[in-house]
C-alpha cells in the first residue's frame, strides 16, 4: 500500500525485481496500443521509451511488442492492461478483432512474468499516482469520507470499475458494466433507443457513452429529429473521426455538435448515478477516458450535475 499517495490503493504482492532490471508495460484499447519501458533503479522506476501504435493495424499484441523491444533491453516482466474482460490471463478485446493470452505471450516473447488485468482495473490502481495538481473537482464531498470508490471511462468503449474500501486501503477491481442495458428515462430517449435498436439489437450504455456513441447521438439527430448538417461537417467527417470532428465543431458552436455533446454528458450523468448507487461509492467518483479532457466545459458540467444529482 502506498501510504503516502493521495488514494491509498492497495497493490498485490509481487517478487521483488533486481536492481536494473526492465519492466514492460501496454495499454491496449481499441484504438491504440501505448506501450513503455522502464528500469528499476534504487525501487524507482524510470521511463526509457513510450511509443503508441494503432490497435487495429497490427494482428496480434505480440507483433506489437516484437516491433517495440527492436534494439531495447529485454524485459524481465511484463504488465498489460487490456480493454475487455480478464479471466485466469486471457482477454478477447471487446473493440478489437484479436485477444491476448499471458502464458502465450511469455514463451512468444521469452518474458518470464507476464501479467494480464482489465485497462479500468490498472486507472484504479493509477489513482494511487495522482495529486491534487492532476484533478479537477467537479462535485466537492467530503474528504474525511471513506468507502468504495467509482471509475467511469469512455473511450473507444466504455469501462467502469470500482475500488473496494476494506477498512484500511482501497482494492480496484474491474466490472464489464458499460455493457448492461441502457435505460430509458424520457420519450426523447425512448426514440433514441428505438433507433440504435434497428442498428444493433442489444442497445448498451456504451451504444451512447463512447466515442461512437457521440457518432450515433449525431447521427440520431440529423436523421430522426432532423437536424441540419452543414456540408462543410458532413466533408470533414469523411476525412477524420467522426467524433473529434463533432467534439471541435461543437467548440466553434455547431448547434447540432452542442447539442450532440450535451445529450453525451447527460447519459453520462446517468449511468454514473447508476454506477454510484451500486458500488456505493461515499469514498467518490472518478471520470476518466481519453474524450472528457478534450470537451469538458462549464456548460457541460452543469448538465453532468444537473443529471446527476436527480
Amino acid at each position: 500500500m502506498k501510504s503516502d499517495s493521495l488514494i491509498p490503493v492497495s497493490f498485490p504482492v509481487r517478487e521483488s525485481l533486481p536492481d536494473g532490471a526492465a519492466l514492460l508495460c501496454a495499454d491496449v484499447g481499441g484504438t491504440k496500443t501505448d506501450m513503455a519501458l522502464f528500469e528499476l533503479r534504487d525501487g524507482h522506476l524510470s521511463i526509457l521509451k513510450e511509443t503508441v501504435y494503432p490497435s487495429r493495424q497490427f494482428s496480434s499484441l505480440t507483433e506489437i511488442v516484437r516491433q517495440f523491444i527492436k534494439e531495447t533491453s529485454h524485459p524481465e516482466r511484463f504488465c498489460v492492461a487490456f480493454a475487455g474482460p480478464v479471466q485466469a490471463g486471457k482477454a478477447k478485446g471487446t473493440n478489437l478483432s484479436w485477444g491476448i493470452d499471458s502464458d502465450e505471450l511469455s514463451k512468444a516473447l521469452r518474458i518470464p512474468q507476464v501479467f494480464v488485468i482489465n485497462d479500468l482495473e490498472a486507472e484504479a490502481y493509477g489513482l494511487a499516482a495522482l495529486e491534487d495538481k492532476d484533478l479537477i473537482t467537479i462535485y466537492k464531498g467530503e474528504k474525511t469520507q471513506q468507502g468504495n470508490v467509482a471509475i467511469i471511462a469512455p473511450g473507444t468503449g466504455l469501462g467502469e470499475a470500482g475500488l473496494f474500501w476494506d477498512g484500511r486501503a482501497l482494492q480496484p477491481f474491474a466490472t464489464e458494466g458499460g455493457h448492461t442495458d441502457f435505460a430509458p428515462r424520457s420519450d426523447f430517449d425512448c426514440e433514441l433507443i428505438h433507433y440504435l435498436q434497428q442498428q444493433f439489437g442489444h442497445v448498451s450504455w456504451e451504444r451512447v457513452i463512447s466515442g461512437p456513441g457521440i457518432h450515433q447521438i449525431y447521427c440520431f439527430l440529423r436523421d430522426i429529429k432532423k437536424w441540419e448538417e452543414p456540408a462543410w461537417l458532413l466533408d470533414s467527417m469523411k476525412q477524420k473521426d467522426p467524433s473529434a470532428v463533432i467534439a471541435t465543431a461543437a467548440a466553434e458552436g455547431s448547434p447540432i455538435c452542442v447539442e450532440t455533446l450535451r445529450l453525451f454528458v447527460r447519459y453520462l450523468a446517468i449511468e454514473t448515478s447508476n454506477l454510484a448507487l451500486k458500488l456505493k461509492s461515499t469514498g467518490g467518483i472518478f471520470l476518466a477516458g481519453g474524450i472528457l479532457p478534450k470537451i469538458w466545459n462549464e456548460d457541460l458540467q452543469k448538465v453532468f450535475l444537473k443529471h446527476f444529482l436527480r
